[in-house]
């Protein structure tokens, strides 16, 4: 709940702020939502069996595409550049 504010039209000064105002209690909560893993081989392996392997494979070849992708003009303009640099010295 937010402060309530009271303001008047005639009046030049900043509005009233209820400066009584409390916060909701979250005594009643507690943060465990979940069982405590030992290691982080756990999480992913808890991960891993839940998952299916055909969705991690798809996503495993989207992101080699991706990178293969961008390495092309990488390389590209690596090969270009040492070019350039062979040619400098005979102009």
């Amino acid at each position: 709940m937010k402060p309530t504010t009271n303001t008047n039209k005639d009046a030049r000064k900043f509005p009233f702020v209820d400066y009584n105002y409390q916060a909701s209690s979250l005594e009643n909560l507690s943060g465990r939502c979940a069982k405590l893993s030992s290691s982080f081989r756990d999480i992913s392996r808890d991960y891993f069996d839940i998952e299916d392997n055909k969705d991690f494979l798809s996503n495993a070849a989207i992101f080699i595409a991706l990178i293969a992708s961008a390495l092309v003009p990488i390389a590209a303009s690596a090969s270009e550049m040492i070019h350039l640099v062979q040619v400098l010295p005979t102009l």
